[in-house]
């Protein structure tokens, strides 16, 4: 085991396509994990609109009046750092400003009115004005851009991990259940694969969406029963070959039980067909959530979602703002097809006969 173990990691790592896709989903990983950290706008979901500075291009900047939140709200810093501030500062976008006794006075961002406002300096909660800028500009509802793109990794990730988990529970569990007894077992299992993989995907998971109702967990569980049945094929395949090997014929004269000599026979010998299939699994999942947020069931606003994003500013393309809908394109494209790379080099490192 240890021999094909270091022969695996000596090709992999000669494997520059498979290092560079790897690297690059620990680094969305990374980011996904410590999103409100990195994001300029670590409200939660990278929610605060400013209206008057909507579709701005790529590193404006401009003055911003912040009046401090609520000291008495309490959030603590594990909840702030995975979900976001639930009580973010209230940021004002202004064009000029002076300060006049325990007065600030100041004109918001493109007002149309020429008159000033002003807000009271208390000593206890001053107000705060910065010269902020937006590396990758606003949307079309003045929030940051480069904050919504980078919370949209958590949504992606996510619908990858939690639908392979259940599809690789679910297909396991099946597809090794249909290879090792055979039979009318098989036939019943293979009659339910066969029925689900006739079914468009896509027109599945949105049957089952609208079923559960639209919402975050709900595209989860959606896509993980969709995706169960590749892997049970897969896995029902491995099984009828293994069960034929001596080993296992020697499991059965030790009396040993059928689940033990499954999943502690079995199932250990098939996992590299298993690893390749969950890589290309995690890239579907990515694509069928975009679409299903592109389509408006999936992730709700004002969740961030990378499909959702491309949906809220599709039009800009033709309008002189195509960044806007092809840089969550091309975070999509470049994570699906990372994980399809690193899929096709795990399947050439885990080759004996290569």
């Amino acid at each position: 085991m240890s021999e094909l173990s270091s022969s695996f990691l000596k090709k992999f790592k000669n494997n520059f396509i498979g290092l560079s896709s790897l690297f690059f989903i620990i680094l969305v990983v990374i980011t996904a994990i410590f999103a409100y950290v990195i994001a300029p706008d670590s409200s939660k979901n990278s929610n605060q609109m400013h209206l008057s500075i909507h579709s701005k291009s790529p590193g404006f900047n401009t003055l911003m009046l912040i009046q401090k939140s609520n000291p008495s709200k309490n959030q603590s810093k594990l909840d702030r750092l995975f979900f976001g501030n639930k009580y973010p500062d209230i940021e004002i976008p202004i064009s000029t400003y002076r300060i006049q006794g325990n007065k600030i006075f100041f004109k918001e961002f493109n007002s149309k009115k020429n008159i000033e406002e002003f807000l009271m300096i208390s000593s206890g909660n001053p107000p705060l004005v910065i010269k902020k800028k937006f590396l990758l500009g606003t949307d079309k509802f003045g929030r940051d851009f480069l904050s919504r793109i980078i919370i949209g990794s958590r949504i992606s990730l996510s619908i990858g991990f939690v639908a392979v988990s259940i599809s690789l529970i679910l297909g396991i569990f099946f597809g090794s259940i249909a290879g090792y007894y055979g039979g009318r077992i098989d036939s019943i299992i293979m009659w339910i694969i066969n029925v689900t993989w006739s079914v468009p995907t896509l027109l599945l998971v949105i049957a089952i969406t609208l079923g559960l109702g639209k919402g975050f967990w709900q595209v989860f569980v959606a896509v993980g029963l969709t995706m169960w049945v590749e892997v049970a094929r897969v896995v029902r395949g491995e099984v009828i070959n293994i069960k034929q090997q001596q080993f296992i014929s020697a499991a059965n004269v030790l009396g040993y039980t059928d689940f033990r000599i499954i999943y502690r026979h079995i199932v250990p010998n098939i996992t590299s067909p298993i690893i390749v299939i969950t890589a290309a699994n995690f890239a579907a999942a990515i694509l069928i959530e975009s679409g299903l947020s592109f389509l408006g069931i999936g992730a709700q606003p004002p969740m961030s979602s990378w499909g959702a994003i491309i949906k809220e500013h599709y039009n800009e393309i033709i309008l002189g703002n195509a960044y806007l809908a092809l840089i969550p394109g091309m975070c999509i494209l470049l994570l699906v097809m990372s994980f399809m790379l690193i899929g096709n080099s795990l399947r050439d490192s885990l080759d004996v006969k290569s």
